[in-house]
């Protein structure tokens, strides 16, 4: 797969003839070279999608001038239809027997509750040990020992209000508390269809990543119980998806700025490209939004929100650098610096205090008054904001002194090559019990695992979009990687804090984006001969198959069912997985 952008041009200005080729070019030409077709700046700023083929139609008897209409009102019908058929086949896996198992899971012992201490209280107040309220919350009818008295937590309350909406809507049961991780997990998927679509002009594409995605074990386990990392993906997802968005829209505002020749072709100009400006950016401004609620749901939101503001005045670099601008850093200091981090650093932070909303208008919130009558430096800031201030200060000193062992933690070094899933649930019914045949041993267990052959074939492609993106410039390659980054290398400044595999889950997304590009580029460059794409399929079409094989086997212990213990010891592939 060729990138969207044609090789970088010299400087051209407004009297300036259209650049010749390099030298270089010149002398491999010799040798069999023949370059890629050069681009006008238009198309390069903002690269269109493809016109639609018309070969499986004019297969059918159609001749090419009516096949046309036909292929492009079908690609246009698959422009959405085929996310929405994605994402609906995500959304019955995930909703599936997701009220079992019958039980508050790992961390849904505190986020469930906290959930619906938001509801009654609009903090977290204080519940008894999990061992005396999680069975009273499981009976028949259930007891709810919940006390108004302000609770320390160490996460912010966005992600728990989000699992409140499930408990408002089908009470303090499994199905509620985990009613809002699959429809986002679900969702996610939709906005994966697109995100894939618009980066890399193929609805196919597209709509493969978030195929990949749908059957990743990983992100439906997190899909069906409520835990916050889900919820930052999800956030994260939304906020990746606007920045794209902003960017076409940014390079089209450039591209119009620019002078047009005798012939209506837009041509570089070093006054345009420096001085012309974007407009307002309403896409911009809506991923602040969704980056301060994936911040105000784990810190880890904070990561993206520093690599994505870097991302974005990149591309816009770029886009002033293609517009011929001669100094395009210095333009974007000048023109898009101030303007890109106001319209998403502020809405972030206005967005992270307002999930505070119910904690500073109550009473007994833990450390809500914590400030009142102090003085000091800071005695001018207002004491509800000091109030949380020390209130977080406590958080963050928590959280990296974290370091209680656990069985299944692990180093971020072995996330990728899935090297200590984690247990989230295991039981061993009894024979005739519980879908238990009448002989041998059973097992139900719940394995945070992502989908093998899916993340193995992920590190393949990462070191492919390494190459792309440090050799051959290729700007999409740079984006998925910088959400990889994101989302994976902070967690080396805590390898000594008690961690787990799972949150590698805030960046699944990019890893099937990735994995969309590998197979893109096995189907052949765009002019590939009928044989080349035909063996390309085949090799694309055999992995993609693999994948979803693998996924369908782990199944069992993805979602809990019951199983013989020598069908699910079978699965356990690595020792480091028991």
């Amino acid at each position: 797969m060729t990138s969207s952008s044609a090789p970088r041009s010299p400087v051209l200005d407004s009297a300036s003839p259209a650049a010749a080729p390099r030298e270089w070019q010149d002398r491999l030409r010799l040798f069999g070279y023949a370059g890629r077709p050069r681009a006008g700046i238009r198309e390069r700023l903002v690269p269109p999608f493809p016109e639609p083929s018309t070969r499986v139609w004019e297969i059918t008897g159609l001749d090419r001038t009516r096949a046309y209409p036909v292929a492009r009102a079908v690609a246009r019908s698959m422009e959405w239809l085929g996310p929405v058929l994605v994402a609906v086949l995500a959304g019955v896996i995930r909703f599936w027997r997701l009220g079992q198992p019958r039980d508050l899971v790992f961390d849904e012992t505190y986020y469930a509750k906290d959930a619906w201490a938001l509801l009654r209280l609009g903090y977290e107040g204080t519940w008894p040990d999990r061992k005396i309220a999680d069975p009273q919350l499981l009976a028949h009818p259930h007891v709810i020992p919940l006390s108004d008295t302000g609770a320390f937590v160490a996460h912010p309350p966005a992600g728990k209000w989000v699992i409140a909406l499930g408990e408002w809507t089908f009470g303090l049961t499994p199905f509620g508390w985990r009613f809002m991780t699959a429809l986002l997990g679900t969702l996610s998927v939709l906005m994966l269809c697109r995100a894939g679509r618009r980066l890399f002009r193929s609805t196919a594409l597209g709509c493969l990543a978030g195929a990949l995605m749908a059957v990743d074990g990983l992100h439906l386990v997190m899909s069906r119980f409520a835990l916050l990392d889900l919820v930052v993906m999800f956030f994260v997802l939304a906020a990746f998806g606007c920045l794209l968005l902003d960017r076409d829209h940014a390079r089209a505002r450039l591209a119009a700025a620019l002078p047009v020749d005798a012939d209506g072709h837009a041509r570089p100009d070093r006054a345009a490209g420096a001085r012309a400006g974007t407009g307002v950016r309403p896409w911009r401004l809506a991923a602040g939004l969704c980056l301060g609620l994936a911040a105000a749901t784990k810190w880890n939101g904070l990561y993206f929100l520093a690599f994505f503001v870097v991302l974005t005045l990149l591309w816009d670099v770029g886009a002033r650098r293609v517009a011929g601008a001669r100094h395009p850093y210095r333009a974007v200091l000048r023109k898009d610096l101030g303007p890109s981090l106001l319209s998403v650093v502020p809405v972030a932070v206005v967005t992270y205090l307002t999930t505070w909303t119910g904690w500073f208008l109550s009473d007994n919130g833990y450390g809500r008054h914590w400030a009142d009558g102090r003085g000091g430096t800071w005695s001018w800031v207002p004491a509800a904001l000091r109030s949380l201030w020390h209130y977080e200060y406590g958080v963050y000193r928590f959280n990296v002194g974290l370091h209680t062992p656990h069985k299944y933690e692990s180093n971020p070094w072995s996330w990728l090559v899935l090297g200590r899933p984690v247990l989230f649930h295991y039981q061993s019914p009894k024979p005739g019990q519980d879908g238990c045949g009448t002989t041998g041993a059973c097992s139900q267990a719940v394995l945070a695992l992502g989908t093998p052959l899916l993340w193995w074939t992920a590190c393949c492609a990462l070191v492919y979009l390494l190459y792309r993106w440090a050799l051959r410039r290729d700007w999409r390659a740079g984006a998925v990687l910088c959400a990889v980054a994101a989302g994976y290398l902070p967690w080396f400044l805590y390898q000594d804090r008690t961690i787990f595999s799972f949150y590698a889950v805030v960046f699944v997304p990019y890893l099937c984006l990735a994995v969309a590009m590998l197979l893109g580029a096995l189907l052949g460059p765009p002019g590939a001969g009928e044989r080349r794409r035909t063996r390309g399929l085949v090799a694309a079409g055999a992995l993609v198959l693999l994948i979803a094989w693998n996924f369908v086997y782990f199944f069992p212990v993805y979602t809990g069912q019951t199983i013989p213990y020598d069908d699910w010891h079978a699965r356990m592939w690595l020792d480091t997985w028991i």
